[in-house]
């Protein structure tokens, strides 16, 4: 009870990138930057699709949910990352960590479903396009929406429920700009090995089925663009999955090297470079990934913004 009642009081530090002065300010400002832009490209691209009747596809209904999911994962770490740029003890409570963690795992549990429901619209559009309006029905995508919803929800109650069972007596410090499951683990006095494989099994699971429907999706995508005699439409085909091929390179990649790895816990020195990556770079890229590719996208947010000036002007 003693070491239940002390972990649940437990606060850490975030040690962040740097204590010099001048690096904390280019730093803050560079980053503050990309949340805001992150925030509005993002919340921007969510209002988009969901305002325009145009956009009322299975494509842009996926798209639309994981702008949110980017939206939400921006949210979770960066606004504390920003305050401890110049709080004096930058501490975190373990409810805090408990929040940060749930938040993202539930962000990055739900962007690897939709990047692999993503895959399978794009594969039934370009191999099965007579029967598209039959296999993504708005029925069929709002059940793989609620799907993924209730996956990224239960993985993430899993890892911070097994969160409670750790006790911490070592270090209050946590090399990290927030409060990452990984370096927790580092910190607890009760071995994390359950811990560890918990996450190995389900993060190793969750992207082998998410890469495993991708990778068979492009492969018929792939072959089937290659039976096609029109080298016009060969380049229409491929110009609709280059953006989404781009964006689950970079986040497979990044997720695969942090997470699924066993013994991670260890390896403490790829943390940092390697979760800037994940939850901040690609949620800041991913609305420029996709919106300036997909002319659809740009054709309908410059006809918004002719619209808005124009009801200015009156």
């Amino acid at each position: 009870m003693a070491g239940e009642n002390y972990t649940w009081s437990q606060e850490f530090i975030l040690t962040g990138f740097t204590d010099h002065s001048e690096m904390k300010i280019i730093l803050f400002v560079s980053f503050f930057t990309i949340y805001l832009i992150t925030i509005v490209g993002n919340l921007g691209l969510v209002v988009l699709i969901s305002t325009e009747s145009r956009l009322h596809t299975p494509m842009y209904f996926f798209l639309g949910n994981l702008a949110l999911m980017d939206a939400c994962c921006s949210c979770a770490i960066t606004p504390k990352m920003l305050v401890n740029f110049f709080s004096k003890d930058r501490m975190i409570s373990f409810y805090e960590c408990v929040a940060q963690f749930y938040f993202l795992c539930l962000a990055e549990t739900s962007v690897c479903f939709i990047l692999a429901a993503m895959a399978y619209d794009r594969y039934v559009a370009i191999c099965n396009p007579l029967h598209y309006p039959i296999l993504m029905s708005k029925k069929f995508c709002t059940q793989i929406i609620i799907g993924v919803y209730v996956a990224g929800n239960l993985t993430s109650i899993i890892h911070v429920g097994f969160l409670f069972r750790l006790t911490f007596c070592r270090s209050h410090q946590i090399n990290h700009f927030f409060c990452d499951i990984v370096p927790l683990y580092r910190l607890s006095c009760t071995d994390p090995y359950i811990n560890e494989w918990i996450m190995f099994i389900f993060s190793g699971s969750i992207v082998v089925f998410t890469v495993a429907t991708v990778l068979v999706s492009y492969l018929y995508i792939v072959f089937s663009i290659l039976r096609m005699k029109s080298q016009k439409g060969q380049g229409k085909a491929f110009s609709t999955c280059a953006s989404h091929f781009v964006s689950v390179s970079i986040f497979y990649g990044s997720i695969l090297f942090m997470y699924i790895q066993p013994g991670s816990v260890e390896q403490g020195n790829k943390d940092i470079p390697v979760s800037i990556f994940y939850t901040i770079v690609i949620p800041f890229l991913n609305p420029f990934i996709y919106s300036l590719r997909n002319k659809e996208v740009i054709r309908t947010l410059k006809k918004t913004i002719k619209n808005l000036s124009w009801n200015t002007l009156k």
